[in-house]
C-alpha cells in the first residue's frame, strides 16, 4: 500500500465521482491516472449526518459505497487519506445508545464530556459560557435522555448529531487507538484529524486549540501511527499562526489561507500580499484551492487587511457567478459567517483563464497540492442540487456520473488543469527548493529547483496570463506547453 508522495492529492467523498469506490477507481484510472497521486477519500464510514462527518463505526465502510476491499484497492494506486473525528462521534452509534440505556453501568460511560463532571456544580458560569470558542449562541451541549428516564447535559459541539468525545479519558485513549490502528491497517497513508482543536477541553478556557494540553493529544496519536509510517494532518480553520506552531512541531499542516488571496490578487490585480504569504508560509504544507466546506474568511486574519478581506468577501458575489449572500444564511442552513458558499471556479466568475493562473501557483506554491473534485472538473456552482437540498455547501457538491465525467474532461480548461497536473506529479524540479524573482505588484515569479531541473512560473494577475519555463540538467530553457 502506497505511503505519502509529493503528488497532486484530490479530494472527493466516494459517491461524487460515480456513485461508489468502485466507480471511483474505474474513473481515476481510465481519465485523471497520472494526474492524481493520492486521494482524501472523505469519510465513507456508516454515519447518521454531516455527509459522513457524524461516523458511527468505524470499523466498516458504508455498503452503499463498497467495502474495505475497494479503499486497499485504491491504497495500492493512490497514497490515502482517511478522515478521523477525533473531537466527535455519531449519536446513532452503538456507543452512544449503550450510555443512553445502561448510563452508570455503560462501558462508555466515559466516553462522553458530562456537564456534571466537568463543570464544578455542573454547570458552567455565564463568564465561562463567553470565553468558549463555540458553533452556537449558547453552552455546547445537547439533553442525553437515559433509559432510566434521567436527563444531563453531555457537550455537544456542532450537530446535535455529533456527540462530543472526552478524549483524556482512559476509554476515549483506547477508543482512539482502535481506530487509529484499524484506519493504518486498511492502508491509510495519511490520517487527517477533523476538527482536532476542538478536541481539548478545560473549564474556564476558550476549549479550543489549548496548549499544552493539544501536543499532548497530538503526541498520542502520533505514538500511535508511528509503528504504521503513518502521517497525521490537524484540521483547523483559524489564525494562520497556529498552523506555524504545528508546523513547528513538526507536522504537516493545512494552507487555508492560499484561496482567498488568490481570489485577491485576481480579483485586483495586486500581488503584494500573496506574495508576502508565500515568503513566510510554512512549508511542510497541504495546499487548497477548494474543500467540501465553503471558501475559508477566518484563515487570512492579517494576511490581509480588513478592508481587503471584506471587499474581496463581498465581491465574491459580484464577480462571482451565480452566488448570492442568501446562500449564506439560516435559509440554506448555513449559518458559518467565516466561509462563503461557491465552487472555486464559480468564485473566479467561471473565467478558464484566472482558474487555470490560480491552479498553475498553487502547484508551484511550497507544499502538496490538494484539488477538490468539484474543482478537477472546474464545476460551477450546482444551483439544482442547492435549491432541492437547502444546504448552502452543496453548491459546491456536485455529483458526477461516469457519463458527465466523460463529457467534462473534453472541455479545453480541464484539459489543461490535467496536464498542469500531470507536469506537477512528474517533473523532478518539485521536490527541492522554492524562490521567487522580485517582480512588480501585479506579477508573480515563482521558481522550484532539485538536482538541476528548474521550473519557472512568470505570472501576471492584470492579464491572468501565464507561461511556465523549464530546464533540465544540461539542457535549455523551454516553455512548457501547457
Amino acid at each position: 500500500m502506497k505511503k505519502l508522495e509529493n503528488k497532486v492529492m484530490l479530494i472527493t467523498y466516494s459517491d461524487s465521482m460515480g456513485h461508489n469506490l468502485k466507480d471511483l477507481e474505474k474513473i481515476l484510472s481510465e481519465y485523471f491516472r497520472d494526474a492524481v497521486g493520492g486521494v482524501h477519500i472523505l469519510p465513507f464510514f456508516p454515519s447518521s449526518g454531516d455527509r459522513g462527518f457524524a461516523p458511527m463505526d468505524y470499523t466498516k465502510v458504508d455498503p452503499a459505497f463498497g467495502g474495505w476491499e475497494d479503499v486497499e484497492r485504491l491504497a495500492d494506486k493512490y497514497y490515502l487519506m482517511f478522515d478521523y473525528m477525533i473531537n466527535h462521534i455519531s449519536a446513532q452509534s452503538e456507543y452512544y445508545k449503550d450510555f443512553l440505556a445502561k448510563k452508570e453501568d455503560s462501558e462508555y460511560k466515559d466516553l462522553f464530556i458530562r456537564y456534571k463532571d466537568f463543570w464544578e456544580g455542573g454547570e458552567p458560569t455565564q463568564e465561562q459560557v463567553d470565553v468558549i470558542y463555540k458553533r452556537k449562541p449558547r453552552a455546547p451541549y445537547v439533553d442525553a435522555h437515559f433509559a432510566d428516564g434521567t436527563t444531563e447535559k453531555v457537550w455537544c459541539t456542532f450537530d446535535e448529531e455529533q456527540i462530543d468525545i472526552n478524549c483524556k479519558s482512559e476509554t476515549a485513549k483506547k477508543f482512539i487507538r482502535d481506530n487509529l490502528v484499524g484506519m493504518c491497517r486498511h492502508g491509510a497513508a495519511m490520517i487527517r484529524l477533523d476538527a482536532f482543536a476542538y478536541a481539548t477541553k478545560k473549564a474556564g478556557t476558550s476549549c479550543f486549540f489549548i496548549e499544552p494540553e493539544i501536543w499532548e493529544l497530538l503526541d498520542e496519536c502520533t505514538d500511535i501511527l508511528k509503528p504504521y509510517q503513518v502521517e497525521i494532518l490537524p484540521e483547523i480553520h483559524e489564525h494562520y499562526t497556529m498552523q506555524k506552531k504545528i508546523e513547528d512541531k513538526g507536522y504537516y499542516v493545512y494552507d487555508f489561507a492560499l484561496p482567498m488571496l488568490l481570489i485577491n490578487a485576481l480579483y485586483y490585480g495586486q500581488t503584494r500580499y500573496l506574495k508576502h504569504w508565500l515568503e513566510i508560509c510554512p512549508r511542510k504544507q497541504f495546499t487548497t484551492l477548494d474543500t467540501h466546506d465553503g471558501i475559508g474568511v477566518v484563515d487570512v486574519k492579517d494576511l490581509l487587511p480588513d478592508e481587503e478581506i471584506n471587499r474581496t468577501k463581498e465581491d465574491i458575489f459580484k464577480y462571482g457567478a451565480n452566488v448570492k449572500k442568501i446562500y449564506n444564511t439560516a435559509a440554506y442552513n448555513n449559518l458559518d459567517i467565516y466561509q462563503v458558499n461557491c465552487t472555486y471556479y464559480s468564485a473566479l466568475g467561471d473565467d478558464d483563464d484566472a482558474y487555470l493562473l490560480a491552479r498553475a501557483v498553487q502547484f508551484f506554491a511550497p507544499g502538496i497540492p490538494q484539488v477538490y473534485y468539484v474543482g478537477l472538473m472546474a464545476g460551477k456552482n450546482d444551483l439544482k442540487l442547492l435549491e432541492e437540498t437547502k444546504v448552502g455547501r452543496n453548491i459546491n457538491r456536485h455529483y458526477f456520473t461516469e457519463e458527465e465525467i466523460a463529457e467534462e474532461v473534453k472541455r479545453p480548461v480541464v484539459e489543461k488543469l490535467i496536464r498542469l497536473m500531470e507536469f506537477r506529479n512528474s517533473f523532478p524540479a518539485f521536490d527541492g527548493s522554492f524562490a521567487m524573482k522580485e517582480c512588480e505588484d501585479g506579477k508573480l515569479v515563482i521558481v522550484r529547483e532539485s538536482n538541476g531541473y528548474t521550473a519557472e512560473l512568470e505570472a501576471d494577475f492584470a492579464e491572468k496570463k501565464f507561461t511556465i519555463y523549464t530546464t533540465q540538467p544540461g539542457g535549455e530553457r523551454q516553455v512548457l506547453d501547457k
